[in-house]
């Protein structure tokens, strides 16, 4: 595979504590790849160990097929989780130095910063001093500040975290035009509704380890064959307990269209098992009005790769 980013089996200890234990992934140029798993998963100490920040005790980064290089760092855009701002500086000053830094030159680093703030609904907030916004735009400028210099890779620990929705919807307008632009974007969350919208690639770790990886069309085509959603009236507690089904994934109250008294369920079944198989002793105990095959979504197969790995 071409990769723009490639990790292969890192690892990183801290005395006792193992925060990564065989962490591997690869990730294709002009993609957005989602860095997922539970809180505590490791994701932050692996995004850390991308950036060179800390070394991994063992295995290795690779940037565009081959070891990385210190000058591969400035092409990287890396927004971390713990995030930082001088707030004493305006909005506008703030940007310009961050653009310099990043190599700009000064009249090119304004131009850029103004266009950023249009692009982020912050146009009229240039002469503020960063302390009199709001958290959701100080992440603004921080994503402003992070894409300013147009890096080929941009790397993100939990970009959406605190942010409204209305914040979250132009965050990901982002990030799509900027993939739409023929960039790499690699964020890192634990909110699957997210990744699940934005990703075409997908590495899951839990417990610092991988556990799931590859392309999500893929992986969704792979887990779709024992997905199913049944709408049914009755004793639904007893569906767990039928040893054809793997897993109860979600269980939500009666819909309007699906009768009074109705439960929909969403549920996994063993590996090789038939949905007819199971259809036929729902029927022994339920009032079945729906049991059809369907997509599992990204929260699904988290769910069941995290219960099967512990």
């Amino acid at each position: 595979m071409n990769t723009t980013l490639e990790v292969r089996d890192a690892r990183k200890a801290y005395g006792d504590f193992v925060a990564v234990a065989g962490v591997s992934m690869q990730v294709p140029p002009g993609t957005i790849f989602g860095l997922l798993g539970p809180n505590g998963a490791g994701k932050t100490t692996t995004i850390r160990m991308i950036m060179d920040i800390i070394g991994p005790d063992s295995g290795e980064v690779l940037f565009f097929g081959r070891k990385r290089r210190p000058e591969d760092l400035a092409r990287i855009g890396y927004l971390p989780e713990e995030r930082g701002l001088y707030r004493k500086m305006t909005v506008l000053d703030h940007l310009v130095f961050l653009g310099e830094l990043h190599g700009l030159s000064g009249g090119e680093a304004k131009k850029r910063s103004k266009s950023w703030l249009e692009r982020l609904e912050l146009g009229d907030r240039a002469g503020k001093k960063v302390e009199e916004l709001s958290k959701g735009m100080q992440q603004k400028i921080q994503l402003a500040g992070t894409l300013i210099h147009d890096p080929e890779i941009v790397i993100l620990d939990e970009p959406f975290s605190g942010l409204d929705p209305i914040n979250q919807g132009l965050f990901k307008d982002v990030l799509a035009e900027y993939k739409a632009s023929g960039k790499t974007i690699l964020f890192s969350t634990h909110v699957m509704e997210q990744a699940d919208k934005l990703c075409d690639h997908i590495c899951l770790i839990s417990k610092g380890r991988t556990i799931l990886a590859g392309e999500l069309k893929a992986i969704k085509r792979e887990q779709g064959g024992n997905s199913f959603r049944l709408v049914a009236s009755g004793d639904v507690e007893k569906v767990s307990e039928l040893p054809q089904v793997a897993q109860v994934l979600r269980r939500a109250a009666g819909e309007a269209s699906t009768g009074e008294g109705a439960s929909v369920i969403k549920l996994l079944l063993a590996d090789g098992v038939e949905g007819s198989d199971v259809l036929r002793q729902l029927v022994g105990f339920l009032d079945v009005h729906e049991f059809r095959s369907q997509e599992p979504d990204l929260e699904d197969i988290f769910i069941k790769a995290v219960e099967d790995a512990a």
